[in-house]
Formats: structure tokens, C-alpha cells, sequence
């Protein structure tokens, strides 16, 4: 009887023990998977904290929100080689206060504007000694703009930027632009609205038209130059993506395949990154697509738009013969850089 109770126990006793082991494989499997999740949180926080110093070195300024005095307007341009326009810009600057702006040139590295390469004197040694070489879409073009924003931010009199490209025009003349720019603490950021066509849809023109970098005052440059969590993001995931496309023309040859090797970007650094930063800040004056002409700014209607993209000399001596931007001098274009 007692051989016949103890057999019985035998195999709850047995159930129990695997239970129990049971339990402590699944403990420790978990403990092992928490400390390898800890190590690869490690090793990717050292791993972009070391690409970010290596991007952008660090360097002393100024906290530009406690400047008192008159602001300067920072005229930052990120151009490919030269600057087609500046007989535009040199009318633009003609006869204003020079404590009133300043001028940073990313350019291509060793580029030097001297009288050999620009015809105006505005633009004389005012490009970056630190430049790197940039390709459209990917995300050395965010580390020169970012590099634009710091050295820009080494002055604490810039207290508005403005980020401009080498086909860029302003619209009205630099004294409209300064009390546009200084009159309001905001930022002015343009970006494209999500609710009316699918981001996804639209062609690499029709991005670069709608969204763009607008003028930020210091506090959120100063937020752009010491990103450590967007920008590394952007770098790690935004490439440049080589696809087979169908093409719409029928082949020549009726035995090859109608496909197409393209390049693709899965997103636009340069012109999605900044409006990702300041997404959830305070501050930001954001005009979608659905904008119109006017703008709001303290209260009071103003035009939405102080400068334009994309326009070529002819365009730009059409600007300065209508007396848009300043004073028109044939000459300026006429003369020619050696």
C-alpha cells in the first residue's frame, strides 16, 4: 500500500521539477536578452555620439539670446561652387549698414570668393575653411547647413538665419527684410501638409518646391547645431536607394525586360530634417500648401514669402531692372569674373 502511494506521487513530483526548471530557463533567458539589449543601446549611443563629434566639432560661443544691441541678419549660403546671382546680392547689400547682416558661403572645399571668382566684394573671403564635400539628397548636405548654423552662431549679434541656395533671390529690398525678419520672434518654417496627397506621391521636383527651409531665429539654430538625436537618424536611414522602374515606352529590343536601374531617395535630408526638428517646438510659424499670399506676423498681414528659389540670371536681371531688390547696374553683369 504505502510502494502503490509513493509510485503515485512519482509523477506530480516530477511535473513540479519541470515547472520549476522551466521557470528558471525562462528568468534567465530573459536576463541574458535585457543585458544584450543593454549592450547594443550602448554601443549605438557611443557609435552616433562619436559620428555627431566627428561631423560637427563643438566649438565655444556666446549665448546669442542674451545679446543686447541692434540684430544681424545671417546670410548663409549653400552653393555648389560659385555664386551665379551676386551681382543680384552685391545691389541687395548695396549701401546697408554692414552691422546689419553677415555673410557664410559653403562652397565646394578650397573654393575661395576673391576678385577671380566673384564680381562682388561682399562675398570676399566669406567662405567656410571647414567645408565638406556635399552630394544633393543625402546627409552631408544636413552637416553643411549645419556647419553654416555654427559658425553663423559664433556671433552672437546674428539673431535671425536665413539659409539660402546658390539660384536664390530675395523679393523686396533689404530694409523691408530686416524689420520683416527682427519685428517677429518666431521662426518662419514652410513645410508640406500631409492631408492633402500623400508625401509619397510627389516627384523629387515637387518636393524640393514645397518644402524648404525658411528663417529660424537663435534660440532654434542653436537647437539645429546641437541635434544629437534627429541627425543621426537621418544620416543612418535617409540613403540613396537604386530600384528598377518600369518605363513607359516599350522597349527597342521585344526580349528585354521594360525596366529602368533609378536612383531613389526613401526620404529628403536637407528638406525634411529641419521641419522633423522643430516639430514639437514652440515658436515655429508653419505655412503649408494651403497658404496663400499672406501671412500673419504680430498681429499684422505681411507677405508669406521674403525670398525665391530657382531662378536663373535672366530672371534675376529682370528683378533688378523692375528695381525689386536695389539699385540696377548693367555693369555688374556685364563684367564678368576672370
Amino acid at each position: 500500500m504505502t510502494k502503490k502511494a509513493q509510485a503515485s506521487l512519482k509523477p506530480g513530483l516530477s511535473m513540479r521539477h519541470v515547472l520549476y526548471l522551466g521557470w528558471k530557463l525562462v528568468i534567465l533567458v530573459s536576463i541574458i536578452l535585457c543585458v544584450l539589449a543593454f549592450v547594443r543601446i550602448q554601443q549605438y549611443s557611443q557609435l552616433t555620439d562619436s559620428s555627431f563629434s566627428t561631423a560637427l566639432p563643438r566649438k565655444p560661443r556666446v549665448v546669442s539670446h542674451q545679446f543686447r544691441g541692434d540684430p544681424k541678419i545671417a546670410f548663409m549660403f549653400l552653393v555648389r561652387r560659385s555664386l551665379p546671382l551676386d551681382f543680384l546680392w552685391e545691389s541687395f547689400f548695396e549701401n546697408v549698414d554692414k552691422a546689419k547682416f553677415s555673410i557664410y558661403i559653403h562652397s565646394e572645399p578650397g573654393f575661395v570668393f576673391d576678385e577671380s571668382t566673384t564680381r562682388s566684394a561682399f562675398f570676399f573671403n566669406r567662405q567656410l575653411n571647414n567645408s565638406i564635400k556635399v552630394a544633393w539628397g543625402e546627409a552631408s548636405m544636413i552637416e553643411a547647413e549645419r556647419l553654416l548654423f555654427e559658425e553663423a552662431l559664433q556671433d552672437p549679434a546674428n539673431q535671425r538665419f536665413v539659409l539660402l541656395s546658390d539660384s536664390c533671390v530675395p523679393l523686396y529690398n533689404f530694409s523691408y527684410i530686416y524689420k520683416y525678419l527682427t519685428d517677429s520672434p518666431r521662426s518662419f518654417v514652410d513645410r508640406c501638409s500631409l492631408q492633402s496627397k500623400d508625401v509619397t506621391s510627389y516627384t523629387q521636383e515637387e518636393m524640393a518646391e514645397r518644402i524648404t527651409v525658411g528663417h529660424l531665429n537663435s534660440r532654434h539654430a542653436e537647437v539645429l547645431v546641437d541635434d544629437e538625436i534627429v541627425f543621426p537618424v537621418f544620416r543612418k536611414f535617409c540613403k540613396e536607394l537604386m530600384i528598377f522602374v518600369l518605363q513607359r515606352r516599350p522597349p527597342i529590343d521585344p526580349n528585354r525586360k521594360n525596366l529602368k536601374l533609378q536612383k531613389q531617395h526613401n526620404c529628403i535630408p536637407d528638406e525634411h530634417y529641419v521641419q522633423t526638428l522643430l516639430a514639437d517646438i514652440n515658436h515655429v510659424y508653419y505655412e503649408t500648401e494651403f497658404r496663400t499670399e499672406w501671412c500673419s506676423n504680430n498681429s499684422t498681414s505681411v507677405p508669406c514669402f521674403l525670398f525665391a528659389r530657382k531662378f536663373s540670371q535672366g530672371a534675376a536681371m529682370r528683378l533688378l531692372s523692375q528695381g525689386v531688390v536695389g539699385n540696377f547696374d548693367v555693369s555688374a553683369i556685364l563684367e564678368q569674373p576672370p
